[in-house]
């Protein structure tokens, strides 16, 4: 009868204790089972709102102390990505302008449930026009705003200078208003573009929240407090209600005192 080594019997054990046969392999171990996930584990693809909500009903102080902690990283993490979503202007050619203005404009920004798109502003400009500071000074303070910039007559062949600078505001894939020769009858203000932008319906202005206040948003921080603070905070608060289907046709009225700006609606 043929042996076999690897049996479990006296006979083989004695062998092995004559060193006839080699020791017997340990016996492997039962793999322990996996550990049960953490609560940021287990939370980790949750919004801030799903967190608070959670929070509300947590069985402990302990697991509420955990969800506040990560619900509070969720909305520090959502202020990071609004505000690197844009912030300067983007030069463009003609051949760019579809992809990155009409197609541009239809992208929702995450957490946006009411799919608002996204707000794109064309500069048309010349070289020396001084409103190319100011577009600047806007891309920056508004970067869920898109700005982008191209020559006039690189854009619309023949384009008289005469109606430079100009701007074309898109939201949705569509043209929402133009704004022609801006600041040819004056000098214009940075307030007065902001306003003119906002009535337009290119810059929806992010609400801004009492002093103390730690209340989040249930868009899971789309609408995260302002933190630029500068005089034209007040005028955008006044157009906070101001929503993407803004009046048609906004252009600058002249005006012989110069000393208001109106819109012609």
């Amino acid at each position: 009868m043929a042996l076999n080594p690897n049996e479990d019997t006296e006979f083989n054990e004695a062998l092995r204790k004559h060193g006839i046969l080699p020791p017997r392999p340990p016996t492997p171990r039962t793999p322990s089972p996996p550990p049960a996930p953490t609560i940021e584990e287990k939370y980790a693809n949750y919004t801030a709102a799903q967190l608070r909500e959670l929070a509300a009903e947590a069985p402990d102080d302990e697991t509420e102390r955990i969800l506040e902690v990560l619900r509070r990283r969720r909305l520090q993490e959502a202020r990071k990505k609004e505000m690197a979503r844009f912030g300067r202007v983007y030069p463009i050619s003609r051949e760019d302008y579809t992809r990155e203005v009409t197609e541009a404009s239809k992208v929702n920004e995450e957490g946006d449930e009411q799919e608002k798109g996204t707000g794109v502003v064309v500069f048309l400009y010349k070289d020396g026009d001084r409103a190319a500071q100011q577009v600047q000074i806007l891309a920056q303070r508004h970067p869920h705003t898109k700005f982008v910039s191209i020559v006039g007559d690189k854009c619309i062949p023949n384009l008289p200078d005469a109606r430079l600078p100009m701007f074309i505001i898109y939201r949705k894939g569509e043209v929402l208003n133009q704004l022609v020769a801006w600041g040819a009858d004056r000098e214009r203000k940075i307030e007065e573009l902001e306003a003119v932008l906002i009535l337009a319906g290119a810059i929806i202005p992010q609400q801004r929240r009492p002093p103390g206040s730690d209340r989040d948003s249930d868009s899971d921080g789309s609408d995260l407090e302002d933190i630029d603070d500068d005089p034209s905070s007040r005028m955008r608060s006044a157009a906070t209600s101001t929503n993407a289907k803004a009046p048609k046709n906004i252009r600058a009225k002249k005006d012989d005192s110069d000393s208001e700006f109106e819109f012609d609606l």
